[in-house]
């Protein structure tokens, strides 16, 4: 469960690092969870690539360290937080995204975003 002014690090090649949430857009939860879309600020990033430092981006979340409870009974937990920087159509930025994706994220309509991931959870 990610909260405002949580720290995420970013899974995708667009230039961003890390990621602080700063909202949770088109709720009034104070959570958000592995496939839902946050509003952030880019604290780190790598120079000359397309996204830069201080940047407001939207991202949707791919991994987290609490772990999640699916309709079958099992649960999915990963060691990081971690999100991929998307625009406002729900497109990725960057064209690949380093580590697992859980399944919600293809679930829940960022399909785009689950074909660039090598390991689907």
């Amino acid at each position: 469960m990610i909260q405002l002014q949580t720290c995420l690090s970013v899974a995708d090649n667009c230039g961003a690092t890390q990621l602080q949430c700063i909202r949770i857009p088109g709720t009034r939860r104070k959570f958000a969870r592995v496939g839902d879309e946050i509003v952030g600020v880019v604290k780190a990033a790598m120079p000359l690539l397309t996204v830069k430092r201080r940047e407001i981006v939207r991202a949707v979340i791919v991994r987290t360290k609490q772990a999640q409870a699916r309709k079958d009974g099992s649960h999915i937990r990963f060691d990081d937080n971690a999100v991929a920087i998307v625009d406002k159509s729900g497109n990725p930025l960057g064209t690949r995204v380093f580590g697992p994706v859980a399944r919600e994220v293809k679930v829940k309509g960022f399909t785009a975003v689950a074909a660039l991931a090598l390991d689907l959870l």
